[in-house]
């Protein structure tokens, strides 16, 4: 087969085709030799959900967010997701 730039005719085309077909045929035979284990997704434990615990929140954060949020309308902003970022 010549591989310079050339037109293709029909022959040629379904002689791509066949040899195409040939291709994926060949590699799915082979693909079937080969064998995968099954691997499960997440981890299982005896118990599933934390405990709820108590936290201390940060006095400040309230007053640096809001000091950060560029669209306010008193103690609530007005965002999209991503339109603004901290300064």
């Amino acid at each position: 087969m010549d591989f310079l730039w050339h037109r293709v005719s029909e022959k040629e085309k379904e002689d791509i085709k066949n040899q195409a077909r040939e291709i994926m045929a060949s590699f799915e035979k082979e693909l079937k030799k080969v064998e995968s284990e099954k691997v499960e997704l997440g981890v299982r434990r005896k118990e599933q959900l934390r405990d709820e615990t108590k936290t201390q929140c940060d006095p400040e954060f309230r007053k640096r967010f809001l000091e950060n949020a560029p669209h306010k309308d008193g103690d609530l902003i007005k965002a999209e997701k991503g339109s603004w970022k901290l300064k």
